[in-house]
């Protein structure tokens, strides 16, 4: 993988997942594609699961990534959330296995330090990097932002280790 070729970030959610197509070329970081799978409430969890993976499908396909990020740790409120999120991560991890794209994971601290430089930083802190970092003027909703944010954490963990950086 070169400097710019592009990664997509993916924040894995059973009601939402977030997705952003994110490249780094000439110094700068910019956002191909980005957006939100939204599921319906009231379908069962096989099925969520199911358009996950589809939508994944499509947007992998038509978006050609050269890796796939996803964040490694995940925090819940409680057991049936943490179960429901990592079914979700499985999925977007299989999504990108079947299509032949690498797949990297980052805890959630090295992605706010590689976003913001500091590891406890808010979901609005966040947000507001995101946008500032891919100079995004309209609003960008929390799960395509975290999306973008793992992309970004790769990128740059990548272009630490091609300056010979241990990061």
């Amino acid at each position: 993988m070169t400097s710019c070729e592009c990664v997509l970030g993916i924040d894995p959610g059973s009601l939402y997942t977030g997705y952003g197509l994110v490249k780094f070329e000439n110094q700068h970081f910019k956002a191909l594609d980005y957006g939100t799978i939204k599921i319906p409430k009231n379908m069962s969890l096989p099925e969520r699961l199911g358009l996950i993976y589809r939508e994944l499908e499509v947007i992998i396909a038509r978006t050609k990534p050269s890796g796939v990020a996803v964040e490694d740790v995940f925090f819940a409120h409680n057991a049936r959330s943490a179960l429901q999120l990592g079914q979700a991560r499985g999925v977007a991890i299989l999504a990108a296995v079947n299509a032949g794209v690498p797949v990297f994971a980052y805890s959630a601290l090295e992605i706010k330090q590689a976003v913001v430089g500091y590891g406890r930083a808010t979901k609005d802190q966040m947000i507001a990097m995101v946008r500032r970092l891919l100079a995004i003027k309209d609003p960008v909703d929390s799960h395509a932002a975290d999306a973008m944010a793992v992309a970004i954490c790769h990128l740059n963990m990548f272009r630490l280790k091609n300056l010979g950086i241990k990061p």
